[in-house]
């Protein structure tokens, strides 16, 4: 299917194209004739399945066919709601990318940063306004903020602003909202809970699940490595110099971890970045950029990356730390194998992580390969996962194309056609 059959205007099929994107993902296809319908969505679908376009691409549609009236130019009429500065950043992104020819204004806020700017745009006017609730609801407190004009709700990561404690800000916004309005909720797992506030928010929304809830991309081949916690870093850098690995996700439990573990590996000579809640947005954008540029090989990073970081093509995520909540496993490893990519999955499981990984695999419906770790000999046997090092069939770790490889993969080139917008 070809995205011109979605009912989508010249002008977003022109920037579509643009992009280099000709064929739909699943959720877009199942998604964006619903949305233009007019119906409330409750939409579910893994992490790099193209969610964020499955959202904008009608939301601009809806913007260019319902053209503001010259009284109103100056109120926001789509809302998109996200839990994350850097979710906030990709939806800007995707929003500015296929919006870029249909002459619509949207406007970001979220904290951390300064408020003024922010202000400062809204009072310029804007179609879209893409926010975190926090700072919407500062914004609001402030009288700087106007949402009588919404027609368009997205909720974005839904069940991530219920678990960063957002549920209060979220009922005091709706509860500002016009009550003729179309909803949407995007989020790539479904919790009972989310579904009974969808029932509460949403008028007869139509149900969009094109994965089982709370599955890992199949395109992503996920293997654990059983080791001591002191061996950790060592083994790190082990699997990196003999697999030749080139740009790779690195996820920490704490801020202090990631801080430690990147200097431990900038001893061993690699280039690192760090991004957790204690850096400052601008630190945050610059330790991105600079990983998705190919400035420096290792992105260190809490949770607070786990979800709304799109980096294309990423080969290698490894969960250094395991979360404690088994959900926030498939997103970190959602960073890698989106949008048809191949990628690459490793985690390091030290012995009282064991229970965490478990839950993980009962989260997954299967056992994750393991491998014995080939510095220091862990026996994997222990976990009832693989035999024991050093022993006959003992399975050897493995390697990675070259870095030369992976940084071609990133390089600019010709539109792909088979590539599909995030």
């Amino acid at each position: 299917m070809a995205f011109s059959s979605l009912g989508l205007s010249k002008i977003l099929l022109q920037a579509i194209a643009e992009q280099g994107y000709s064929n739909p993902t699943p959720i877009q296809i199942k998604a964006i004739p619903v949305v233009l319908s007019g119906r409330d969505v409750m939409a579910a679908a893994q992490t790099g399945t193209g969610k964020t376009a499955a959202f904008t691409l009608p939301l601009l549609q809806h913007l260019i066919d319902h053209p503001a009236e010259a009284r109103n130019r100056q109120l926001p009429r789509a809302l998109v709601l996200v839990p994350t500065r850097e979710l906030a950043a990709q939806v800007a992104d995707s929003v500015r990318n296929y919006g870029r020819h249909t002459g619509l204004k949207s406007v970001m806020v979220y904290g951390g940063v300064g408020i003024q700017p922010q202000i400062e745009a809204l009072r310029r006017g804007s179609d879209l306004l893409i926010a975190t609730p926090g700072r919407l609801l500062d914004l609001i407190g402030q009288g700087k903020a106007d949402l009588s004009g919404i027609r368009f709700l997205v909720l974005d990561e839904a069940d991530r602003m219920l678990d960063m404690g957002f549920i209060h800000d979220l009922k005091r916004i709706l509860a500002l909202l016009p009550k003729r309005r179309q909803n949407l909720l995007f989020s790539a797992t479904y919790s009972q809970e989310i579904r009974s506030m969808a029932r509460a928010w949403l008028d007869q929304p139509e149900s969009i699940e094109v994965a089982p809830r709370n599955t890992a991309a199949e395109s992503v081949d996920q293997r654990v490595y059983h080791v001591d916690k002191t061996a950790k870093q060592a083994l790190l850098t082990h699997i990196m110099r003999e697999g030749n690995w080139g740009q790779t996700l690195v996820f920490t439990r704490t801020k202090h971890g990631a801080n430690r573990l990147a200097q431990q590996l900038e001893r061993d000579g690699f280039q690192v970045a760090v991004i957790h809640g204690n850096k400052s947005q601008s630190a945050r954008i610059r330790a991105l950029d600079d990983f998705k540029a190919d400035k420096v090989q290792i992105l260190v990073a809490t949770d607070i990356a786990a979800r709304g970081l799109d980096i294309h093509q990423l080969p290698h995520v490894v969960n250094y730390e395991l979360p404690n909540v088994p959900a926030d496993y498939v997103h970190r490893i959602g960073r890698t194998g989106r949008a048809g990519a191949t990628g690459e999955a490793v985690s390091l499981v030290s012995p009282d992580e064991v229970p965490q990984l478990r839950d993980i695999e009962r989260l997954l419906g299967r056992k994750l390969p393991a491998l014995a770790d080939p510095i220091g000999g862990y026996p994997v046997g222990k976990t009832e996962s693989a035999p024991v090092n050093n022993e006959p069939g003992i399975a050897r770790p493995h390697r990675s194309t070259s870095r030369r490889t992976h940084t071609a993969r990133f390089s600019k080139g010709p539109a792909n056609p088979s590539r599909r917008p995030t």
